[in-house]
């Protein structure tokens, strides 16, 4: 299983687990980072680079765990933007942000490569959060202690 890391829980993780403090935790991380099986996204890089902190000096040390997007990936953001009520949402949170906005990227690499992602956002009704959005268009998702536990890490 490949799983599609978002901004949030890259975010979360960086400042949380404290790599002196659970260093299980970082080999488990480092392995999978190395293997591909964790991976993100170009437009989460760009999320991050706009930060002063450790997690900004690793992703300069893992310029390939952010992808560019494929042909395909595109397309099926196109298939996204298509759906008016997604379309309206993702744009306002865009316009908001003022910034990068790598939802749709996450949410197209996990269903070209049949991938989880894993997010903070929880599922709202009516909106157009990454976990609505996954299920509508059949992506697996999950948060970040749903990956911890399908992946069995203990530390």
């Amino acid at each position: 299983m490949i799983y599609i890391f978002d901004t949030c829980v890259l975010i979360n993780i960086f400042r949380h687990y404290y790599q002196e403090c659970f260093p299980s935790f970082w080999q488990n991380f480092e392995n999978y980072v190395k293997k591909g099986i964790i991976t993100s996204v170009r437009e989460v890089k760009n999320e991050i680079e706009k930060r002063d902190d450790i997690l900004k000096e690793w992703i300069k040390m893992n310029p390939s765990f952010f992808t560019e997007p494929t042909p395909d990936e595109m397309l099926f953001i196109r298939n996204i933007y298509e759906i008016k009520h997604f379309q309206a949402s993702l744009s306002q949170k865009k316009l908001l942000s003022g910034g990068p906005f790598a939802d749709p990227f996450i949410i197209a690499k996990a269903k070209i490569e049949s991938a989880t992602v894993v997010t903070s956002e929880k599922n709202a009704p009516n909106s157009a959060k990454i976990p609505n959005i996954c299920k509508h268009f059949d992506v697996l998702c999950c948060g970040f202690d749903d990956f911890l536990r399908k992946e069995q890490w203990k530390f």
